[in-house]
């Protein structure tokens, strides 16, 4: 069995196929024997658990090299990840930056809530941590595959030095920036009150943040870019941004979960991460967690009924002669 290469790999000429596929084995390793780009310290038989355990567990959703093109993948929304370009949505790094491992070690026992994505948490935790090398392994194999084709593309060869020198470390610095990134709350989190909930949606509301822009101003998503499937993620899929009432938070329901999607945003999506935004008022993101915690239990505590399916978008008058009014929130209900 072996990877299936990129589709840019296999737009190359044939003998730079084979020269770049001997490289990614020298340096990532091959299906036969995986191998983590910039961590030695993970030896061969972890690596091998690992990969057992992703192809009784994992495969079918995110493909044999982490593509996420798995046999079932075409069926799931949101699509199944691929690992390959080194982003993952939901951590606890900056905007941008590679996860930490304990960020993939959490969505493996947790899962993603309101996605085909289950929690693992009965597990041993020795095959969690296997696994979540093993992606890893992929992850920075598919990076690299990318930084080559990135080399073929300027020199016309693959050179090894140049891999070596250039393509292996821009890989692995990534990730060492990584390290020690972890984002904790800039303020200390307080005991949530109505008054932070008033707050909260002032600020959710507000033309600064701009929330309400893909959210809906009712926190339902109900915007024409999101009914309409305008939005896409690194990966080229479409994506909507999230329907905060439907009491499924992917990235989390604790406070703290939500806090470091407002921080940090969600990587490879158009949610931006409001650290720079927020930085001189920075007790305004507890109080947009307040606010998103109230109108994601809302339905749960019975102070609103349960709305019905998703309406299609309908343009208004002035959205059909070409302004940019979008449905109002009471149409939206």
């Amino acid at each position: 069995m072996t990877f299936t290469s990129s589709e840019a790999v296999t737009k190359l000429p044939d003998q730079l196929q084979v020269d770049l596929r001997a490289a990614l084995a020298e340096h990532a390793g091959s299906h036969a024997t995986p191998k983590l780009l910039g961590n030695e310290d993970v030896d061969a038989a972890t690596l091998r658990r690992g990969q057992l355990v992703y192809h009784e567990r994992c495969v079918q959703c995110h493909g044999d090299s982490g593509d996420g093109n798995g046999p079932v993948a075409a069926s799931m929304y949101p699509r199944p990840r691929d690992y390959r370009k080194g982003i993952f949505k939901f951590t606890s790094t900056p905007y941008g930056a590679r996860p930490m491992r304990t960020d993939l070690i959490r969505t493996v026992n947790r899962g993603i809530q309101g996605t085909s994505m289950p929690a693992f948490r009965l597990l041993p935790e020795e095959d969690i941590a296997a696994v979540v090398d093993y992606v890893l392994s992929l992850t920075r194999r598919g990076e690299l595959e990318s930084q080559l084709v990135e080399l073929v593309d300027f020199e016309e060869a693959v050179d090894p030095e140049l891999v070596k020198d250039e393509c292996v470390p821009a890989v692995i610095q990534k990730w060492v920036d990584a390290e020690g990134s972890e984002v904790s709350p800039l303020t200390s989190q307080p005991v949530f009150t109505a008054e932070h909930v008033t707050r909260g949606r002032e600020a959710f509301l507000s033309e600064q943040l701009g929330c309400k822009k893909c959210h809906g101003e009712d926190g339902r998503g109900q915007t024409k870019d999101n009914l309409a499937g305008n939005l896409k993620d690194t990966w080229g899929h479409v994506t909507r941004a999230a329907d905060l009432t439907g009491g499924f938070l992917h990235g989390g329901q604790r406070p703290l979960d939500i806090y470091l999607r407002i921080h940090n945003g969600v990587n490879g999506t158009p949610m931006p991460g409001f650290a720079n935004a927020l930085r001189d008022d920075p007790d305004k993101i507890w109080d947009l967690v307040a606010y998103v915690m109230h109108v994601t239990n809302a339905r749960r505590s019975g102070e609103r009924p349960l709305p019905g399916p998703i309406s299609p978008y309908v343009p208004t008058a002035s959205a059909e002669s070409g302004g940019d009014a979008e449905a109002s929130p009471e149409a939206a209900e």
